[in-house]
């Protein structure tokens, strides 16, 4: 990787792609952030939005719009790029429409001689992922997907509110699909070095199981709910693409719940999914297996197998 100059290449300069761009300008997170769009008039556009706040930010970032051609030398490529999200309509619903989206993003992008990281944020993330991978030929730990990391900060969020918690300070994640079928393994959930089943059942009615429940329930609908009064989300997931993204660029080691290639984990196999993985410059150094009830696996293999059936239905012609 390349740290003399910290080059990012974003493609799709939509809601989330800009979210993104303006996060990681506040940031100050890389050297160089090249913008891609199949309309280069508005990447032009946004490019000099961008930049006419350097002054305000503190950073020096270089900021433009490019091409392909741009990635040649880039550390990360970032895709955001992909047809909306509609009211009602499920992220694997969007898997078909945007699949022809990412092959003319992949091919162009591996032809430019790029060999760093694919960052992958479209919806259907998890199985965005996994077409990237079969787009590009990379080695899967170096094609990575924003996975359950927004779902795992909303989680901690919530239950920071609920147990009046910073929710620094909550360790729980969201495993599986980004979508519906989404869970939250409540026995390696903790506040502090606390379980948080513990600290329900030793609350004399304060905190209460079912509270854990309601959490879960409001973690996974979270996006419709934002989407039915806003039309779209945004700002959430541009952040969590730049914590990937710094947990790349600065060789952190950090554990973050990203979609990654699963390759026996959990007693599942050639699956993209979101699960706890240390995260480097490397992209994916390793998986961390959690030690999951009998239920919480087997609603993790669930969640994997329509995700499995979904990927094999895919026409790449």
């Amino acid at each position: 990787m390349n740290t003399n100059n910290r080059k990012v290449v974003l493609v799709g300069t939509g809601f989330v792609g800009m979210s993104y761009a303006y996060a990681m300008l506040n940031q100050n997170t890389c050297d160089e952030l090249v913008l891609v769009d199949i309309d280069k008039k508005r990447a032009e556009g946004e490019a000099m939005d961008l930049n006419h706040g350097l002054a305000f930010s503190g950073s020096h970032m270089k900021i433009y719009a490019g091409s392909y051609e741009d990635c040649t030398d880039a550390n990360i490529m970032v895709i955001s790029a992909g047809v909306a999200q509609k009211p009602g309509e499920t992220r694997l619903d969007l898997l078909q429409r945007n699949t022809a989206v990412f092959k003319s993003i992949v091919e162009p992008v591996v032809a430019s001689g790029f060999s760093g990281i694919f960052l992958i944020a479209t919806n259907p993330v998890d199985i965005m992922a996994h077409i990237t991978l079969t787009l590009s030929g990379f080695p899967s730990q170096r094609v990575i997907g924003t996975g359950t990391a927004l779902d795992t900060a909303r989680l901690r969020y919530m239950l920071g509110e609920y147990f009046h918690v910073d929710p620094r300070n909550v360790h729980a994640y969201v495993m599986g699909e980004h979508g519906d079928s989404e869970f939250v393994p409540w026995s390696q959930a903790l506040v502090a070095t606390k379980p948080v089943l513990d600290l329900c059942s030793e609350a004399g009615g304060k905190f209460s199981c079912d509270g854990m429940t309601k959490i879960g329930d409001e973690v996974k609908n979270a996006a419709q709910k934002i989407i039915e009064a806003k039309k779209s989300t945004y700002y959430g997931i541009g952040m969590a693409m730049v914590r990937i993204t710094k947990a790349i660029l600065s060789n952190e080691n950090s554990v973050l719940t990203v979609s990654t290639l699963l390759r026996g984990e959990y007693g599942c196999d050639n699956v993209y999914a979101g699960v706890p993985s240390i995260v480097n410059q490397n992209g994916i150094e390793s998986v961390i297996t959690l030690s999951l009830t009998d239920e919480e696996l087997k609603k993790f293999q669930d969640s994997c197998n329509i995700l499995k059936n979904a990927y094999s239905g895919i026409q790449f012609n």
